[in-house]
């Protein structure tokens, strides 16, 4: 799907209820700025200009649009998600009463500028495993910030990597303390298959190859090999696939942008990263009203 196709992923609904909650967030009481801003300007319509200017992947649009209306304002856009952008780029034109601006401002450069800064790291990533010649996947985690994972998701999938499971039902996975609970391997996976029906994959975290070549044998569809080092991984991955050639190996845990390439093989389906949404570097918009990017304002 093209990057400019993927704002369709998103329910409206959605997208309203969260730039409500965000409002909701910033402006609890009384806005006593905005409006003095506005006294004696009823009626008066305003533009604000939206800047990038830093470089980056414009991504999050939808959430910065949905913020913008649902305090009253129209935005036109002069470039879409997925597109690259280089410091200073005039990226949209905000138009409304210049409280409603001043009261939309804020959540939706917060958003805007995190999303971005996701997809701009995961589109690093993608693009160098994509140029190493690995044919397998990178993606995203559940390591995301409370409240904003769909954001996060959506900035991950616009630069390019795969957003892994969304939530806890869009796929079992079960992590060492679900093992260590159930007593093990096997009946881990006894306890969960009687659930997941045919709809349902299950993975399993495992921390050798012994463990994972029981996890496959006992049904998993895909096997995560977590926290080996490079030479490790790649050895067990080879073991796994010869054993169990249609089982899904996953790499995680301690990888990073700059040693990524090194967790790369041929026997690696899928490559997890936690760091696309934790403590990713945010990408810098700001938000100008038109008339003062036009010089000072009159004495």
């Amino acid at each position: 799907m093209a990057s400019e196709d993927l704002p369709l992923l998103l329910p409206r609904p959605r997208l309203q209820q969260l730039a409500r909650d965000w409002l909701a967030e910033d402006a609890p009481w009384l806005d006593i700025a905005g409006w003095a801003a506005s006294h004696g300007k009823r009626g008066c319509q305003e533009e604000a200009v939206l800047l990038c200017k830093s470089a980056g992947v414009l991504a999050g649009s939808p959430f910065f649009q949905a913020v913008c209306e649902e305090a009253g304002c129209h935005v036109t856009w002069e470039h879409a998600d997925g597109e690259q952008l280089e410091p200073v780029t005039r990226v949209a034109t905000v138009t409304g009463h210049i409280n409603d601006i001043l009261i939309a401002e804020r959540p939706a450069l917060n958003v805007l500028s995190r999303v971005s800064g996701v997809a701009t790291l995961a589109r690093q990533v993608a693009q160098e495993a994509k140029a190493s010649g690995w044919k397998g996947q990178v993606t995203g985690t559940r390591k995301t910030t409370p409240g904003f994972r769909l954001p996060e998701k959506y900035g991950v999938l616009v630069g390019g990597a795969g957003t892994h499971r969304y939530g806890t039902s869009d796929l079992v996975m079960l992590k060492d303390n679900h093992v260590w609970a159930m007593g093990g391997v096997k009946q881990a996976m006894a306890g969960v298959r009687s659930l997941t029906g045919h709809t349902l994959k299950v993975e399993i975290e495992c921390r050798s190859l012994e463990e994972a070549l029981e996890a496959a044998g006992s049904g998993a569809d895909i096997v995560m090999l977590d926290n080996l080092p490079p030479e490790s991984l790649h050895e067990a991955a080879l073991s796994l696939k010869t054993s169990y050639p249609g089982v899904i190996v996953e790499a995680s845990g301690g990888i990073l942008p700059q040693n990524l390439v090194q967790f790369l093989g041929p026997h690696i389906d899928v490559v997890s990263m936690g760091c696309l949404t934790q403590g990713t570097p945010y990408v810098d918009f700001s938000l100008k009203l038109a008339k003062g990017l036009r010089g000072p304002p009159p004495s």
